[in-house]
């Protein structure tokens, strides 16, 4: 470790130990942090269970010779990755985008020259600059005479700012507020202070959503169904020793079951609800990001920089002796003139537009002092003007400032009044002759009878739209709580102006140091107001509350908010946050609104609403196909081949299943509802209808035909009667595609009388679409040339009067056991109202 000799004049580094340091790696180059790799975002898309299984499945279809069905097996596949992969890009790039405009620069002291440079050039031992508005970049001592007063509200959480001095560190991630100095590179690259705390941020972080963990028991379910029924369909052949054709069909028509469309559905259905709700401001960097919006239950959130703006501004003047016009005035001159601006100065000069003046001596604000003072020598703006702290001005009031005093009997009066609301409280002075003010440092005095010109009360400034979002979140059910290294009552305060209640908790992070996971588990539920936390305290509270069944969404900006982030069910960041804040976020805010968090709402209640429409379009087909697989191997016939299966399940499902998906509305589920029993009640009724009426209509036209023509239904009928048998298939794709069309009705009732398997929608798109889809099949079963590939055939007048009756009956029936709720009474059970 180089030893430096602090002179008034710091030379910094040589050239050559530059270099030297360079080649031990010893720079502040370290990995980016502003998202993952494309490599990782690849990677999770593509090797997802799912997709693995589907991969799988394709590969088996070569080798029995399908390629064309494994080509949509596979394609289904890489469409439905590239989906969620192009979206996560986009993400990451507008990030990357957002990091330059946030990227500082260091200026650095070598060979006597201060230098500008980009922040990953620095190395060991470098001698930086910092002054007002300036990030510290890496940790190390203040070396020199410099002194500043230093926000590292982005680590601690703490708004309150810090004195640092000679051999006083700095962090990497604060900021230089008023005053400047130099410090000496410490800690560069992965050993700085921030990059330790967001370390865990380069870790991917991936959590279904609970629709996602359903449609994946789904999914496995169904594979477990395949499975089995691939061994009875092995044996059922072995048993009438099927020639390998047939086996081969029935093999891969059992594998068809599994819903491989249904992962496209859900990757297009997630990738437009992030392109609408970038429109109002909020980057979804996870796929799953928007419908994760509609499920959480708690809402936690940092103070400052997330409730606030970290900013100030002015609440109420409270003069004393002078009109508040002419107080205004003062407070209006006093911030333009400063140099060293503040929080404070900076809100008192926005609210009171003056021009500055000349002064005569400044002595800045430093947290040691507590305020500040300048000296005018004008004739109309003349002597010693103080603002600061009343406690640490009181002492220069003279009699004012006694404790008998009416003056300050009044002065005390409306600080409690206003401390009581949790405002933080100043008060101005005044001294005729501005030759008494020096400028000491910290060891600067005033006068000690001082004129008090009133008092001034100012805010924490709110972000817009916080209250009424917030108001929104309450009144679906969704807890609040506020996490933060202040205090808890300055919390509270702030927790009571954007409509939390007056009854809330308050826990301090000293008494979550005393307690067990037992306690803290508890004290995390009851809790409202969480103050002088750390980051580590902040994960364990999260993790408490997710161990507790919540569904959590933390909400922060700052490093110290990252492991919490992560921990988090949902993680919501601000696009001002820190770089580490932001990679870690499933969801950005851009431009910091939280207007944009209502529509990310809705658009997750739209995704969800969708979804069940869709989940139960295909579990109806799977369901009703599983039937007839059943059915077959008991009498023998397949109802339908592997080429016809596509063309219902194409114009009833995968289709709809898309634009059902694009055109759900918001709107939270009624509490208590259950998905598995939503699901149950929607499935089974048309399940056996189509099932049992289906059957019938195919056996039935079977039997027909086969006896008009004088063929026995036993032996090798497959080539017997070939043309019957497509016949006979024709009708119940034909009857299978109606009814199919039939349930999209249902699923988005457009009247009263469609009501039954779902509330009254109104919306009559899916109708259409039915239509429409209908009109489409029509044309696929006439067209000579598309007939073959489907191998479906031209079906007589007779054979059709027949499949309109049984969707007729089919229509009726299935509409009588929803409205009477025939299984759930059969199953004794309430099956969700």
């Amino acid at each position: 470790m180089t030893t430096f000799e602090v002179t008034n004049q710091i030379q910094g580094l040589t050239t050559e130990e530059i270099e030297e340091r360079l080649k031990k790696g010893q720079s502040n180059e370290v990995q980016s942090q502003t998202s993952r790799a494309y490599r990782r975002i690849i990677f999770e898309n593509v090797f997802t269970f799912i997709n693995i299984v589907l991969f799988i499945l394709g590969i088996a279809l070569v080798l029995i010779g399908r390629p064309f069905d494994a080509l949509i097996s596979v394609g289904v596949l890489i469409f439905n990755s590239l989906i969620g992969a192009i979206q996560e890009i986009r993400a990451k790039q507008t990030l990357e985008n957002i990091q330059l405009l946030y990227q500082p620069k260091a200026i650095v002291v070598r060979d006597g020259e201060e230098k500008e440079i980009s922040p990953t050039e620095i190395v060991l031992d470098d001698i930086l600059k910092v002054g007002p508005g300036d990030q510290v970049l890496v940790d190390g001592p203040v070396v020199g005479s410099g002194v500043m007063n230093v926000d590292e509200s982005q680590l601690t959480g703490e708004s309150d700012l810090i004195r640092k001095e000679a051999g006083d560190q700095l962090y990497s991630g604060s900021f230089c507020v008023t005053g400047s100095g130099y410090y000496r590179a410490e800690k560069v690259g992965d050993d700085s202070f921030a990059n330790q705390l967001a370390a865990q941020a380069r870790e991917s972080r991936r959590v279904l959503t609970p629709l996602q963990k359903q449609i994946d028991v789904v999914i496995r379910v169904i594979l477990l169904i395949v499975i089995f029924l691939e061994f009875l369909i092995i044996a059922n052949d072995v048993v009438r020793a099927a020639t390998l054709p047939e086996e081969v069909e029935h093999a891969t028509i059992i594998a068809s079951v599994v819903p491989t469309t249904l992962l496209l559905t859900i990757a297009i259905a997630y990738g437009v609800g992030a392109v609408r709700v970038a429109r109002f401001g909020a980057l979804a960097q996870q796929a799953n990001a928007m419908e994760a919006m509609s499920n959480i239950d708690l809402l936690c959130m940092d103070k400052t920089g997330t409730l606030t703006t970290n900013q100030f501004r002015i609440h109420a003047l409270h003069p004393i002796g002078i009109k508040e016009e002419e107080f205004s005035r003062i407070l209006g001159v006093l911030a333009a003139s400063e140099q060293v601006q503040n929080k404070t100065t900076k809100a008192l000069a926005a609210t009171y537009p003056f021009e500055a003046r000349q002064f005569v001596t400044e002595v800045p604000f430093s947290s040691a002092l507590k305020w500040s003072a300048v000296s005018f020598d004008d004739a109309d703006f003349h002597g010693i003007y103080a603002l600061g702290a009343v406690e640490m001005l009181r002492p220069y009031l003279g009699n004012a400032g006694d404790e008998d005093s009416p003056t300050w009997q009044a002065i005390e009066e409306q600080v409690d009044e206003w401390s009581g609301q949790g405002l933080r409280v100043l008060i101005a002075a005044h001294h005729p002759d501005p030759q008494l003010l020096v400028d000491q440092g910290d060891d600067s005095r005033l006068p000690y009878d001082m004129l008090p010109l009133g008092l001034i009360s100012l805010e924490d400034e709110l972000r817009e739209d916080v209250q009424e979002i917030l108001s929104t979140f309450t009144e679906n059910g969704v807890q609040l709580k506020v996490i933060s290294g202040d205090s808890p009552e300055t919390v509270a305060a702030l927790a009571k102006q954007v409509g939390f209640d007056e009854d809330i908790k308050l826990v301090s992070g000293l008494e979550l140091e005393q307690m067990d996971d037992a306690q803290l588990a508890e004290a995390a539920e009851s809790g409202t107001i969480f103050g002088r936390i750390t980051p580590q305290q902040k994960e364990r509270l999260v993790d408490a509350l997710r161990d507790k069944g919540h569904y959590v969404a933390m909400m922060g900006d700052g490093v110290n908010d990252v492991l919490s982030l992560k921990k988090a069910s949902l993680g919501i960041a601000m696009q001002s946050g820190s770089q580490a804040t932001r990679s870690v976020a499933d969801i950005v805010l851009i431009q910091d609104s939280f207007s944009s968090l209502a529509p990310a709402v809705a658009e997750g209640q739209r995704i969800v609403n969708g979804m069940q429409d869709v989940l139960r379009l295909y579990l109806s087909r799977i369901s009703i196909t599983i039937v007839l697989i059943l059915a077959a191997m008991v009498i023998g016939v397949f109802p339908v081949s592997l080429r016809q299966r596509p063309l219902f399940t194409t114009f009833t499902v995968a289709i709809p299943a898309i634009l059902l998906a694009l055109w759900a509305r918001p709107g939270a589920q009624p509490k208590g509802s259950s998905l598995g029993r939503e699901l149950l009640h929607f499935i089974v009724p048309p399940t056996i209808t189509s099932a049992a009426i289906g059957l019938v209509l195919f056996y039935g036209l079977l039997d027909l035909r086969f006896d008009q023509a004088g063929i026995t239904v036993t032996g090798d009928i497959l080539t017997a009667g070939a043309e019957v048998i497509l016949m006979a298939q024709t009708s119940l794709v034909t009857f299978l595609t109606i009814t199919g069309l039939l349930l999209i009705i249902f699923a988005e009732p457009p009247t009263e009388w469609w009501v039954g398997a779902d509330e009254f929608s109104g919306d009559w798109r899916p109708t259409i679409l039915a239509g429409v889809m209908f009109i489409v099949y029509l044309l696929a079963i006439t067209v000579p040339i598309v007939r073959p590939y489907f191998e479906v055939v031209l079906i007589p007048w007779q054979e059709w009067v027949l499949v309109i009756v049984a969707s007729l009956i089919w229509l009726f029936t299935t509409r009588y056991m929803w409205r009477r709720r025939t299984i759930e009474r059969f199953l004794g059970i309430d099956v969700g109202d």
